[in-house]
């Protein structure tokens, strides 16, 4: 038995090279490209950002997060506005996250029961419960084309026992997602996330599990959460396989230009990270070249620009010298100047990964712009 049949499925794949695939994906607020990068707009903005900008960049979908914008504005407040799309002016697709993760980490004072957890708001120190049904009740007002269950992630390193608790909760919980999104109008999707930290068989029980309560996709969660590369990618290879080929697979919170590559290598179709914006707000930019840090003295009198090939025009258009100074100066300029490139950058790596893995040749578009990595940033003047 497997429900995953009875829920319609919005995925299709176009094209796949090994386990890389390339598809598309149908939301009531358009068609995203596959594999996809979605930029965070945390409180319902990019910073640093215009939304144009984002587009402009080739976003077609954006992440927005239910904790934060449960308690500021409120999902009433938002509903009341017309949604997230009208409220914010990004006409696109967007996905939300269930507030699981923010109240983990962010939250003082939380409990974790089986119903819900009770936390304190870190705005006001307001009490607050989010169960299951309220995160899909928030996530519904908010409007978002994709909504993610509740669920409990647990910081790596962690004992067992502690990691297999917040898998089996996470599961109980997953069901009373799908349940309270039943009345959820038809085009809309709910995704099911796969928990078990770093541990192989927890992996499989999760995913497994998952799979026979039926998800419209399905996230991979709880990595990049301290733990080494080498061990993702291996709860990857463990996780990927079970998960049903013909749904979305979404690995969250991910990550790095390398890990991208290297997950889509087993056959991950969506990303998303704060690190484009948030490393552009510190001096660091990402290009062909690997990552760049413009605080560096070498930058002070070099006229040429980050990188003259890029199609992105603040990357092709300003002096290292400039970006530099802008940067050390604490100019807002430098921030936004930045967190565009590395947008754009992004977005640049998941079109070459497309158009590589649609042409079959997504071998060589990894091994080239590995070497490219690898040979680093142009020598200083």
């Amino acid at each position: 038995m497997n429900p995953d049949n009875d829920l319609p499925n919005h995925f299709e794949v176009l094209a796949a090279d090994g386990a890389a695939r390339t598809g598309r994906l149908t939301t009531p607020h358009g068609v995203v490209r596959t594999p996809a990068f979605m930029p965070v707009g945390t409180a319902g903005a990019m910073k640093g950002m215009h939304w144009r900008e984002v587009r402009d960049a080739g976003a077609d979908i954006v992440l927005g997060n239910t904790y934060h914008l449960m308690l500021r504005p409120s999902a009433e407040r938002i509903a009341a506005l017309g949604g997230l799309q009208r409220f914010t002016g990004w006409n696109g697709p967007m996905l939300t996250d269930s507030g699981g993760f923010q109240v983990m980490s962010l939250a003082d004072l939380r409990k974790v029961s089986e119903n819900a957890v009770t936390f304190r708001s870190h705005i006001d120190g307001a009490k607050v419960e989010l169960s299951p049904e309220r995160s899909i009740e928030v996530q519904r007002l908010l409007g978002s084309d994709i909504a993610m269950q509740m669920d409990e992630c647990v910081r790596l390193p962690a004992e067992r026992a502690d990691i297999e608790r917040a898998m089996q909760l996470s599961l109980r919980w997953a069901e009373r997602s799908k349940r309270a999104f039943e009345s959820a109008p038809d085009g809309y999707m709910l995704f099911g996330i796969v928990q078990g930290g770093d541990i192989p068989q927890l992996r499989h029980a999760s995913a497994e599990g998952l799979v026979t309560i039926g998800f419209h996709g399905y996230a991979i969660g709880g990595l990049a959460v301290g733990e080494p590369q080498a061990v993702m990618l291996a709860m990857i290879d463990e996780t990927a396989p079970l998960l049903p080929r013909e749904r979305p697979r979404y690995l969250m919170g991910v990550g790095t230009p390398d890990d991208i590559l290297e997950a889509v290598k087993r056959g991950i179709d969506m990303f998303d990270c704060v690190m484009p914006t948030r490393n552009g707000r510190h001096g660091v930019a990402f290009t062909r070249f690997g990552q760049v840090n413009l605080r560096n003295a070498r930058h002070a009198d070099d006229p040429r620009p980050l990188d003259e090939e890029s199609s992105w025009p603040a990357a092709r258009n300003y002096a290292r010298a400039y970006l530099h100074h802008l940067v050390k100066a604490g100019e807002t300029l430098g921030a936004m100047l930045l967190s565009e490139i590395n947008i754009a950058y992004y977005q640049f790596l998941m079109q070459g990964i497309r158009g590589a893995i649609a042409q079959g040749q997504f071998d060589e578009f990894y091994q080239r712009t590995r070497e490219d990595w690898a040979r680093g940033d142009i020598a200083p003047r």
